[in-house]
């Protein structure tokens, strides 16, 4: 096997080439993500040949991977302001997201049960988390769109996220339940605590940590907020949702930090400590969105990718998203639906929901092929959108541009042409 330093040297050069990857991505709009997979999978080729033995990383890949997520979103929870003037926006995202995921989880399911011959439970569990949009790719991925496109896209994916893994685990805790009064029940109390919880969390740790002295303090913040989740998650309650939250809460401090709350608030220590705190998040998140994309193109079984109904099942799947997308957002935001309805790759939640489906539900013959497919395709079909709505913005930019000097130049023509002519007449006075 490899020494302590060939393990360090090879970490380093990933994060060296996820740089490097990071720089191409924003000068091409191609995914980072979908480059650390194929890295991921060109590392496994080499490894293969080199005649080293498959590593099971599917352990690293489950922890990495929640890690990332809870970063992901705490990062994007961070950059999202609440203003009244965005309100409506904000419910738009969570109706697109609980109809979308709806949507597509029934179609899926359908599809599955009939091609893959399993039941309908079974085909649900699966058919959820390839209806889960991955905000893993889309928050690093829009950052170039206007801001309304932008932040709807945003929130609208971190709903997603939320969504489906509280669909996913219902679905699985719903074994137990009798009937669906009951399981509606159940969810409906779990959120409602979950929001409870969150909101009485995060102003418990804001005004904690803007009272401690130590300048170390913003990892620790981190390890409350991965043990919180991990607990949540243990209770079955929505951690996600809590991460949301708190990220909310710290970020428009000024919104929910009033009345009697506003004696607690110190806003130079604040501010602080939130300037820091993105920092901190985004450079994790990058460094851990780096390790679990690399690893899961390493888990991949490359002979997977050659079966005939993987090719099918992922076409029917590509058709069903983009389709069920194009009526949901021609219903609630209009014609103006381009670049967003192509917008939607699939990615980590959609990888750790499959590999949290529990031995007992597992169907071989959905072969992971079926996953990297998806994930690479709507990876793809979104960078096509990205690089052609980024072409069509520049030439309207020339096209304005071109329209304002020419409009300048007839601005000085005419006024050169009165000019002229004022001359004339009080020569000819």
């Amino acid at each position: 096997m490899f020494t302590s330093y060939q393990i360090i040297i090879g970490a380093s050069l990933i994060i060296i080439l996820s740089y490097i990857i990071n720089i191409i991505s924003n000068k091409t709009n191609i995914p980072s993500v979908l480059m650390l997979i194929l890295l991921g999978i060109f590392i496994k080729f080499g490894l293969n040949v080199t005649g080293v033995a498959n590593i099971d990383l599917s352990m690293f890949l489950e922890i990495i991977g929640t890690i990332g997520l809870i970063m992901i979103v705490l990062e994007a929870s961070l950059d999202l302001e609440l203003r009244k003037d965005r309100i409506w926006l904000i419910v738009k995202a969570l109706l697109v997201a609980i109809l979308g995921i709806g949507g597509t989880s029934i179609l899926f399911a359908l599809v599955l049960q009939s091609v893959l011959n399993i039941d309908l439970f079974r085909a649900l569990l699966f058919a959820i988390p390839l209806s889960v949009l991955s905000s893993a790719i889309i928050i690093p991925s829009v950052q170039k769109l206007n801001e309304e496109k932008k932040e709807f896209l945003i929130y609208e994916s971190t709903f997603s996220d939320i969504i489906g893994i509280m669909f996913f685990y219902f679905l699985l805790g719903s074994v137990d339940v009798g009937t669906a009064k009951e399981v509606g029940l159940s969810i409906s109390l779990n959120v409602f605590g979950t929001i409870i919880i969150s909101f009485v969390m995060s102003y418990a740790l804001i005004i904690l940590f803007e009272s401690l002295s130590s300048n170390i303090k913003l990892f620790l913040l981190i390890a409350v907020l991965v043990m919180i989740y991990a607990i949540g998650k243990t209770f079955h309650m929505s951690s996600l949702l809590m991460i949301l939250i708190f990220g909310l809460v710290l970020n428009n401090k000024n919104i929910f930090f009033i009345g009697p709350f506003k004696k607690f608030l110190k806003e130079e220590q604040i501010s602080t400590i939130l300037a820091d705190f993105k920092i901190i998040t985004g450079e994790t998140a990058f460094v851990v969105r780096t390790f679990f994309f690399v690893i899961f193109g390493l888990s991949i079984s490359l002979m997977s990718l050659i079966s005939i109904r993987v090719w099918v099942i992922t076409l029917l799947v590509v058709v069903i998203i983009y389709s069920i997308r194009w009526l949901i957002l021609r219903v609630f935001i209009g014609k103006d639906i381009h670049p967003q309805v192509f917008i939607a790759p699939r990615g980590l939640i959609t990888i750790l929901l499959i590999f949290a489906i529990p031995k007992e539900y597992l169907v071989p013959e959905f072969e992971e092929g079926i996953l990297l497919f998806t994930i690479l395709v709507t990876g793809g079909i979104m960078t096509w959108a990205l690089i052609k709505n980024s072409k069509s913005e520049k030439l309207q930019l020339e096209t304005d541009t071109s329209e304002n000097t020419n409009q300048e130049t007839e601005e000085i023509s005419d006024n050169t042409e009165t000019k002229l002519n004022e001359d004339n007449t009080n020569n000819e006075q």
